[in-house]
Order: C-alpha cells, then structure tokens, then sequence
C-alpha cells in the first residue's frame, strides 16, 4: 500500500536523482547542437546547398559561419542567399566568424559595418572575432588595445542590435609579466558589451581548465566550442566523446559559464571523413551531454 508518506517520500528521492543527472537538468533548458561551419571548410565551397542539407540530416539545428568577405561574400553566395537556404533546412546561425582585422589593429570600420549588415540578414544574435593576427598581439600594451577596440566594437554591435564576442585559441594564456593575455581581455572590456566564446580544446591545449574559469568569471562565457583533443596526439582534434575532454563535467558547470549555445568544431582528423566525424559528435552529445 503506498501511503502519502511514503509517495512524498519517493518522490522526494525521484526528484533528487534527476537534479544529480547534470544530463537531464541540461536538456530542461533546451539546448540545441550547433556546428561550427569551418569544419566542413573543405565542403562548402563544392556545394553549399547540398553541404548545409547533410549538416541538418546529422543532427545539427544551429550553425556558427565562417569565412564572410566584403568581396566574395559567404563562398559566393550572399547573405540573403544564405539565409535561405538555412531556412530551407531549419538551420539558425545563430553566431558567425568574422575576421576584423583592420579594425583591431587601427579602428577601421569597414570590415565592422559590413560584416554587422551580413549577421543581421543572417539573423544572428552574435557576432563574434575569431581570431587576432600575431604582429597585433605580442605584450600586454597589444592586449590592452585589444580590449579597449573590443569594447568600441561591442557598442558598435549593441547599436545595431547585435552581440560581440571573442572566441580564443591557446595564445591568449600565454603569460606577460605574470598575466596572461586573456585575463587583460576579460578584466578590461565591459560584460555588457563583451562577451566571450570559449574553444574548450584550446584552453585545455594551453593547460588551463575552463571549471575555474567559469567559477573565477561567472557569466561571461555565452558560448563555447566543443571539440574533443585526440588521445595520442594533442595537437590534433577527434570527435567529441572520443578523446581525452571531460565533457561531462565542463557540461554540469553550464549555468555558471553562463553558456547560451555551444558548437562542435573539428579542425582535423576526421574519421573517415568530415560528414561521419560531425555525426559521431552530434550523436555523442544528444545520448550524453544534452
């Protein structure tokens, strides 16, 4: 016989368990797999159309872009063309790489103003800089620059409706005097205007570990990379749940991140090949992680 006690009681137990199951409590927050396009960089320029129907087909609803220029656009197309063929595929490109290069080494704008219009048809929530060219990154003066131009940027950004964020490889934790790179860009850009995207396989690459990032700057960290670092040699990728990552245990510290979306990326070493190596990722993290 099952009494009130003994029925709030159980369910007292049952209600623990799934708040113990980092996996579970994720997918209450409906989280959806994304794909960094530079992946499938190989692909794209073959056949967007066709390469963007396998992206969905695999599991994939969300996309991070690569790859825009004011003279070739996305791989040819316009964005505008782009967008509906994300759309013909339920596909939301929900952030984009783009390389401002000028604007983070004198200010420049043009780069700026045309890759916001290219988000913005796109449909994007983020726009995000992927990478600083080494001239422009050497000592902490370079860093401090840096910051001070993500923070016009991210002004820049938010008057058009948009987010800025910084996505980082492994050179940003090199040490200067005692601080890193990463540390200046975090501690000298505003949060309301800077956000950032975490690689978690170059973080780690650098010997760093994102846990206490989270816990050090809770919130900041809207995004992340996903991707898995290969078992015998670190330098090289695999597919997410594959490698030596604990994604488990960077996935039960989301909150805390703050994270919104995450995106696989592979770089390399796909096995067999690209398409295969999104879908083990893909696969991986819908029965594990999510």
């Amino acid at each position: 016989m099952v009494t009130r006690r003994n029925f709030l009681i159980n369910a007292s137990l049952a209600t623990t368990a799934v708040l113990a199951l980092p996996s579970l409590a994720f997918t209450m927050d409906k989280k959806e797999i994304g794909l960094q396009l530079y992946t499938l960089r190989e692909e794209l320029p073959k056949n967007v159309k066709a390469t963007l129907e396998k992206v969905a087909t695999t599991g994939f609803t969300t996309v991070e872009t690569y790859g825009f220029s004011i003279k070739d656009q996305f791989w040819g197309l316009s964005p505008i063309e782009l967008k509906r063929i994300l759309d013909a595929n339920g596909l939301k490109a929900f952030s984009g790489h783009y390389n401002l290069g000028s604007f983070l080494a004198d200010g420049n704008t043009t780069e700026l103003k045309a890759a916001i219009e290219a988000a913005k048809i796109l449909k994007s929530e983020y726009l995000t800089i992927p990478w600083v060219d080494e001239p422009f990154r050497k000592n902490i003066h370079d860093y401090n620059v840096i910051a001070k131009r993500l923070n016009e940027a991210g002004k820049i950004c938010a008057n058009s409706g948009l987010k800025l964020a910084y996505h980082n490889h492994d050179f940003e934790f090199q040490k200067h005097d005692d601080i890193t790179g990463y540390e200046i860009l975090l501690n000298e850009t505003d949060k309301n205007l800077v956000y950032f995207e975490l690689d978690l396989y170059w973080i780690i690459h650098s010997g760093n570990d994102p846990v206490k990032l989270f816990k050090q700057n809770p919130d900041r960290f809207k995004m992340w990379h996903v991707k898995d670092m290969d078992k015998i040699n670190s330098a090289l990728n695999t597919e997410v749940g594959s490698g030596t990552i604990d994604f488990k245990t960077i996935f039960m510290e989301a909150k805390k991140s703050g994270m919104k979306h995450f995106f696989v990326e592979q770089e390399n070493n796909y096995n067999p090949n690209p398409f295969e190596s999104i879908k083990k990722s893909c696969d991986f993290i819908a029965k594990n992680l999510v």
